[in-house]
């Protein structure tokens, strides 16, 4: 179980105090006996445990077959109010899903993280592999267009063999923040691990969501068919 009590929270709310950073911890969690969630614990710049969030879209795919392993999360969207903003947190397939950033943005998220795992098959990369990637980082700068707010898509880089010697994956890297107008404004390569640094101003929030009041014009009384599974009568 992940909470203030667990091991490696412990350790790593010592760093976060002692470096006086937020910390977006990814973790595979043991909730019960054959009972296991993709997690992070986020916590704040004193070192305290501000709670966690649980990975609420699980993929099956080629090579990424995650349900075998996890349960969908069933603690909601959620958002920390940090030392230095209102942090959201969704992590690696939740990324595709406008909902989800959409509820994490409405919640208050000032910048929304997204722990992420996401590369090409070898045998896949030179027919696809750059749409893959475009397509990527496309959906996450208009999760910033449509919600008004910071992203920050964290991805894993380098290759990671198949344990049955066929192939394997090759993680693209290129973490990126884009601002609320989807610019990109910090970019890391794709050919080794990196340490992003970036200051963002706030009030870009404000001003976005004036020129582009997306939240102002939502017809909120016509989208109840969103919580079906789809829509049959055409």
């Amino acid at each position: 179980m992940i909470d203030q009590n667990n091991d490696t929270v412990k350790a790593f709310s010592k760093i976060a105090k002692d470096t006086q950073s937020v910390i977006i911890l990814s973790l595979f969690e043991k909730r019960a006996e054959g009972l296991y969630h993709n997690t992070v614990a986020v916590l704040d710049a004193d070192g305290s445990y501000l709670g966690k969030y649980r990975k609420m879209h699980i993929p099956d795919d080629p090579h990424f077959y995650e349900k075998f392993y996890f349960t969908p999360g069933d603690l909601g969207y959620k958002v920390f109010k940090t030392r230095y903003a209102n942090v959201g947190t969704l992590i690696c397939w939740d990324q595709w899903f406008p909902e989800a950033a959409r509820l994490t943005a409405m919640k208050g998220a000032d910048i929304i993280f997204y722990p992420t795992a996401i590369g090409w098959l070898p045998e896949e990369k030179e027919d696809y592999g750059e749409s893959q990637y475009n397509a990527w980082e496309t959906v996450q700068r208009g999760h910033a267009v449509a919600n008004g707010c910071y992203i920050a898509a964290v991805n894993r880089v380098g290759f990671e063999p198949s344990p049955d010697g066929n192939g394997g994956i090759e993680f693209w890297g290129r973490s990126f923040i884009s601002d609320p107008y989807g610019n990109v404004i910090k970019k890391a390569s794709g050919e080794k691990e990196e340490v992003l640094i970036h200051e963002i101003d706030l009030s870009l929030i404000d001003e976005t969501r004036i020129t582009w009041p997306f939240f102002r014009d939502r017809r909120i009384e016509t989208y109840h068919d969103l919580s079906k599974r789809w829509l049959e009568d055409l």
